[in-house]
């Protein structure tokens, strides 16, 4: 072989594995995106008994702040 031909094909490989490194991170940021997505989603779901439990705490707080206050002011 002739070195242009050598050159040739070690810029063909350099350029070869330049774009399998770029698929490689293109793959990495999807998974990242899917997994992020997936959290979202599970967030979404949980949303709702989030803020039923943060209700009923803060009802259970209020009524006992209501029966302490009762209890020193009145009957």
């Amino acid at each position: 072989m002739t070195e242009a031909t050598t050159m040739d094909q070690q810029d063909q490989v350099a350029r070869i594995e330049r774009m399998q490194e770029e698929t490689r991170k293109f793959v990495a940021e999807q998974h990242n995106l899917m997994a992020e997505r997936g959290k979202l989603s599970r967030d979404m779901v949980l949303a709702p008994w989030q803020i039923a439990v943060a209700g009923m705490t803060a009802e259970a707080a209020l009524f006992g702040a209501g029966a302490a206050f009762m209890k020193l002011f009145g009957a």
